[in-house]
């Protein structure tokens, strides 16, 4: 058993107070409260220790979690809760879960993103609901006179043996609330778990396939008004002039104005979009209306000149270039390539790799491309504010609202504790509702109004709108000695505005080649870019596994061995002391796959395919099994192997390895945004291809790696690889490789 202390004092950790009709209320700091005795949390990112929640015992026994993480699909009001109820020691049945507003004072940085919410939870939430049932115990014993080492408790019931004695949490939840919070407490040993590890439905399940009200475009109030923005119709552009009285006599439109949401000399923060801040706005009663009435507007545009602008991130303060231009996708792929020959900036250097390479016995160098991605979210970017003389209101998806507020609180002129914000499920995010433009728009119009607004995109403007994944490319280059040991190693890679690499310097199979270079480079750019599921990795995880797989062919090895043979070294006799990953847990991730998906035992005329990849403090592997029909690949069976540590609500993590392969595989086959002097050529589905449902794998396995290791993140990792598994596999089929993404451009309908 595992003892955690409580670092911190009441005030701050655990505030417990009697509710009205009885019951407690017990409020505490996720990541700022527990130490463990045997194992540190230093290690984790120092922003997520201000991080806030809290639970409520009633007296009839039910015990709500109010869930601060944003919910946009991956199940966290779910498996946030099982690990509160397995400590608490109560019935699953009778625990229930609320979404926290947007919550300062008591949920600091409530964020969605970066697969983070199971590692940074797991420590603080068990604690949490350890603490509790410390109490309840203590506050039993003082109601019975017994010793508190007598009592037990069984969902949800304290027990005391020797006089029969027995109690609903409910009935001791009030005495429980006048008791100091213990310095420690113990926490139960993973294989006494009975809740954590066991499958629970989705919460919100019910309310999901009934269509109940969920969503931000779900919400109505008294009064509400329908607007819609018009921007650019090219990045380079700006507003020059308005031409709006046909729309202004239009049915049903109130209004028609332009609005600037951000200053040019604010400071913006990382997630402070740099798209668009001057946009043309049509109000009215309805969504055709104001629909109609937008088409009727008569806009003049003019091109933007070179400007900066100043961004506080948590890299430091940085001055952001943006160009001047109309850009196109053929002058990017001309920059690229012109840069790609050139030495970037060095990251990361072992040994000496330009010297090994001219001797060599077998040398291989390839070049990769991907480009521009829209998120593409089912439900489109909107928001409802209320602005009024002394506060605000907003209703929104947004997955980072603490990095929003501030934005708001300086455009709107209003104290941020004056700002209340309901944090609404979304409907989907993939990073793109990390950046919270969308509040600063609705919130500038309902402020101009003095009405309450419900701010609506159009599928074409959440889709041209920007916050793009950027445009990448990258070379790789491998040296073989004559006995086709990898002996050297070299990546160089860049993109527009930003280079894929990254972090990633340290990544296998770094550590693994005793001459190794890692560079970068980067373009500037005035096309927005933003997170987007695995940033970075998402191109990262596919090429570097598709490269590897051709190495290991000119090795004359089979592609899982050749990987198992230079994680072997990464384990043994490692380079470096900065690889962040482990090449033991790497490794079994591996073995597992090969041994689930008989690797050796392909069916006829199935074609298969292998990748590997870390990311998120999460080990994946993947095999991919394709025939061919018609020329068109036919995906007809995916086995994963996850290492994320104690895996919390199996079905759960199953449906989210589910959803990054289909989404992977998707995104590797079709997904592409090019541009034409500035304007992005797809605007809608009917262009913008994705996969369709008849295009998923026929059955995809996850199997999960048996561990004791604290959880870490399922979200984006299994994302990443597929996209190197599929293009394996489409080589054994086809006997082309795939350097460019998406691998069947221009080769299928959209239809």
């Amino acid at each position: 058993m595992e003892t955690v202390k409580n670092t911190i004092n009441r005030r701050d950790f655990l505030k417990v107070s009697a509710l009205a009709g009885g019951g407690m209320l017990l409020s505490f700091s996720w990541l700022a409260g527990c130490k463990s005795t045997t194992e540190e949390v230093s290690n984790l990112p120092k922003e997520w220790f201000e991080l806030n929640s809290y639970i409520k015992i009633g007296d009839n026994g039910l015990v709500t979690l109010m869930a601060p993480n944003p919910e946009f699909g991956s199940n966290v009001k779910t498996s946030l809760p099982m690990m509160l109820a397995e400590e608490l020691d109560i019935d699953w049945k009778n625990v229930t879960v609320e979404q926290a507003d947007f919550f300062p004072e008591r949920f600091d940085r409530q964020f969605t993103g970066g697969s983070l919410a199971m590692q940074m939870a797991w420590k603080p939430l068990r604690t949490a609901g350890a603490t509790a049932r410390h109490m309840l115990i203590q506050a039993a014993a003082k109601a019975w006179k017994v010793p508190a080492g007598e009592i037990t408790t069984k969902d949800g019931v304290l027990h005391h043996k020797t006089s029969g004695k027995e109690a609903g949490y409910g009935e001791m939840a009030s005495q429980a609330a006048a008791l100091s919070v213990p310095k420690e407490v113990p926490l139960k040993k993973i294989g006494d778990f009975k809740i954590i590890g066991n499958s629970k439905r989705n919460v919100e399940g019910l309310n999901i396939i009934t269509g109940k009200p969920l969503f931000t475009l779900d919400y109505k109030q008294e009064g509400m008004l329908i607007a819609m923005m018009a921007h650019p119709p090219a990045f380079g552009l700006k507003v020059k002039s308005v031409e709006d009285s046909a729309a202004r006599k239009m049915p049903g439109i109130k209004d028609v104005f332009t609005i600037k949401t951000l200053a040019d000399d604010y400071e913006r923060n990382g997630f402070d979009t740099t798209s668009f801040t001057e946009l043309v706005v049509v109000v009215g009663n309805s969504t055709w209306e104001v629909m109609n009435a937008k088409k009727a507007l008569k806009v003049e545009w003019e091109k933007i000149t070179d400007s900066t602008i100043e961004v506080a991130g948590w890299g430091g303060k940085q001055t952001v270039k943006i160009p001047a231009g109309l850009e196109s996708t053929e002058q990017h792929q001309a920059k690229m390539a012109e840069m790609a020959k050139k030495p970037g900036k060095v990251l990361r250097k072992d040994g000496d790799p330009e010297k090994i390479f001219k001797t060599a016995k077998k040398v291989i160098e390839r070049t990769y491309t991907a480009p521009f991605l829209a998120h593409n979210a089912m439900e489109p970017v909107n928001c409802f504010a209320h602005i009024t003389k002394d506060s605000a209101e907003i209703v929104a998806p947004i997955q980072a609202p603490e990095l929003i507020t501030q934005t708001l609180s300086t455009r709107l002129g209003l104290p941020k504790e004056k700002i209340h914000l309901k944090l609404a499920r979304m409907g989907g995010g993939f990073g793109q509702r990390a950046y919270g433009h969308h509040l600063v728009e609705a919130a500038v119009i309902s402020q101009k109004l003095q009405a309450p607004v419900k701010l609506v995109y159009t599928r074409e403007d959440d889709m041209t709108y920007g916050i793009y994944r950027p445009t990448y490319t990258i070379t790789y280059k491998a040296g073989l000695d004559e006995k086709n040991n990898l002996i050297a190693y070299q990546v160089k890679a860049g993109g527009i505005p930003e280079s894929p690499l990254g972090f990633a310097q340290n990544r296998f199979p770094a550590g693994a080649v005793d001459n190794y270079l890692a560079e970068e480079w980067m373009l500037d750019s005035n096309i927005t870019i933003g997170a987007f599921r695995a940033p970075r990795s998402n191109f990262l995880g596919g090429v570097e596994q598709s490269f590897l797989d051709e190495v290991a062919e000119l090795a004359g090895k089979d592609p899982i061995e050749f990987r198992l043979e230079l994680l072997e070294r990464a384990k043994n006799k490692p380079v470096g002391k900065e690889n962040d990953y482990d090449a033991e847990r790497y490794a079994g991730v591996l073995k597992l796959v090969r041994d689930k998906s008989n690797w050796k035992q392909a069916k006829k005329d199935v074609h298969r395919g292998i990748a590997a990849y870390f990311c998120h403090n999460t080990y994946v592997a993947q095999v991919i099994d394709l025939t061919m029909q018609d020329n068109k690949p036919i995906v007809e069976k995916v086995y994963a192997a996850v290492d994320c540590g104690v895996v919390v609500n199996p079905d759960a993590a199953t449906n989210m390895g589910e959803g990054g392969i289909i989404d992977g595989i998707g995104n590797a086959l079709y997904g592409e945004m090019t541009f034409q002097e500035g304007v992005p050529q797809k605007n809608n589905f009917h262009t913008y291809r994705l996969i369709r449902h008849s295009e998923a794998p026929k059955a995809i396995e996850v199997h999960f790696v048996k561990s004791e290791a604290d959880p870490t993140g399922l979200g984006e990792p299994l994302f990443p690889p597929i996209f190197g598994a599929l293009a394996n596999a489409l080589y054994k089929a086809t006997g082309q490789r795939e350097y460019t993404q998406p691998f069947l451009q221009g080769k299928q309908p959209l239809v």
